[in-house]
């Protein structure tokens, strides 16, 4: 099959700008150690994380709210992955999403132990795991076209479910009904299952529409069971300015960073998604726009435009000069990142008050690129497990940056974000908790 041609599809994609909170006064990358949503060690914004672990015994309930919406998040981008790996018979592929799944599963696990007790995190695991298995049984019936296998699978979920939700009803002492929480886990089961179907349908628009609303969906979900589980004073925190603005920022930058890297491996594997995939980074685009337009205006979203669009169009371009052995194609892309990295930082370091040099910010933009450049070569080789790391390291990295940038943007910045995030909703139980 001949190869797509890449440089066309982004021309039409004019709000990728607007992806520039990605990078604005980005670090060096987090290590792998450090688990989304929670807080980088003090003077890691002067030097390179060297790999130490985070004391998540220091967090703060604020921190430990943003790290329970990235791992939601983060399991329902990883679930459909996996999913979607076994509809198409990727086995190697399948395994590395799997091992993946697994560490969040883990994640989620000692969480909720540092919640609620070691005692509630034991009765928790086995549902969380099992509820996975489901999914990926529900996938293979799909791939199969097996229908008994599929009722199974769709039985099997709806009673782990059920179970989930009854545990999240209970351990939040009231504060969420049973009904409530099983309507919103089941949205979580419906938009997986769902884009699954349409997945092998081959209806990539669809299966993607529904990629998005599941992580948007899911992550929220998150500030649902935080109000709901924490103590009272702790919530109080979720709902000051700098809080939100920090959980909206991690919850598109992330989104981004995975976006980018599903088109990647589009672009790699030229896989006939690669359109629907491109529409999903429009779309968070467009969320990161109302972001920026709402906190700055449209002149200073506007201004990033002409710097944006050409970065990711780049981006793609490696991992399609990658997939293809164009070694001198991989140099052109990256001298054209470099030189985005260096003008991006020219613009930005006056508007930012002199928080970072334009030569730190410029550093912290290659960081960036490299950890997407580092994935796609890690994708095109086929080592999918290495590629899963980089992109684990990748989203983690998001979440230190959203706290970097809300505490560098000022409460008073802050404040003009609308309580729900624009156009980004709210987690549709959010209200029927803090009301109770």
């Amino acid at each position: 099959m001949q190869r797509r041609r890449l440089g066309h599809h982004w021309r039409l994609l004019p709000t990728l700008c607007v992806g520039l909170a990605a990078v604005l006064a980005a670090g060096p990358a987090a290590s792998a150690t450090h688990r989304p949503g929670t807080p980088a060690p003090a003077g890691h914004d002067q030097a390179r994380h060297q790999g130490a672990p985070v004391d998540l015994s220091r967090a703060t309930a604020a921190d430990l709210a943003v790290r329970l919406q990235a791992l939601l998040g983060q399991h329902s981008m990883l679930a459909a992955d996996l999913m979607r790996s076994r509809i198409r018979g990727d086995d190697n592929f399948v395994q590395a999403a799997d091992a993946a799944l697994g560490e969040n599963t883990d994640a989620m696990t000692d969480l909720i132990g540092r919640l609620f007790g070691a005692a509630t995190a034991k009765k928790f695991a086995p549902m969380w795991s099992e509820h996975v298995v489901e999914l990926v049984a529900y996938a293979a019936a799909v791939a199969d076209q097996d229908a008994a296998a599929l009722a199974h699978a769709r039985e099997e979920l709806i009673e782990y479910e059920e179970e989930l939700a009854d545990f999240f009803a209970g351990a939040s002492q009231g504060r969420l009904s049973s009904a409530a929480a099983r309507g919103a886990v089941l949205m979580h089961v419906n938009h997986l299952t769902m884009q699954a179907d349409a997945y092998a349908a081959r209806d990539y628009a669809t299966a993607d529409r529904l990629y998005r609303e599941s992580y948007q969906h899911t992550y929220d979900l998150g500030l649902t069971l935080a109000l709901a589980l924490l103590p009272a004073r702790d919530r109080a925190t979720l709902r000051e300015p700098i809080w939100r603005l920090r959980s909206q920022l991690g919850k598109l930058l992330a989104e981004h960073a995975v976006l980018v890297q599903d088109v990647t491996r589009a672009a790699v594997t030229n896989t006939p998604d690669f359109d629907a995939a491109a529409a999903m980074i429009n779309g968070n685009t467009r969320d990161l726009a109302a972001a920026i337009d709402t906190l700055f205006g449209a002149p200073v979203a506007k201004r990033f435009q002409a710097l944006w669009a050409p970065h990711v169009e780049q981006l793609v371009a490696y991992a399609g000069a990658t997939a293809a052995g164009q070694p001198a194609r991989q140099q052109q892309a990256r001298a054209a990142l470099q030189e985005f990295e260096r003008g991006l930082a020219a613009l930005l370091a006056p508007a930012i008050g002199g928080r970072m040099t334009p030569a730190g910010l410029s550093a912290a933009l290659h960081e960036h690129d490299l950890l997407l450049l580092r994935h796609a070569d890690a994708y095109a080789a086929k080592d999918y497990r290495g590629a899963h790391n980089i992109a684990d390291q990748t989203y983690e990295h998001m979440f230190e940056l959203a706290r970097r940038l809300a505490d560098g943007f000022g409460a008073e910045v802050a404040a003009r974000l609308p309580r729900g995030g624009p156009d980004t909703g709210r987690g549709g139980l959010a209200d029927v908790v803090e009301n109770r």
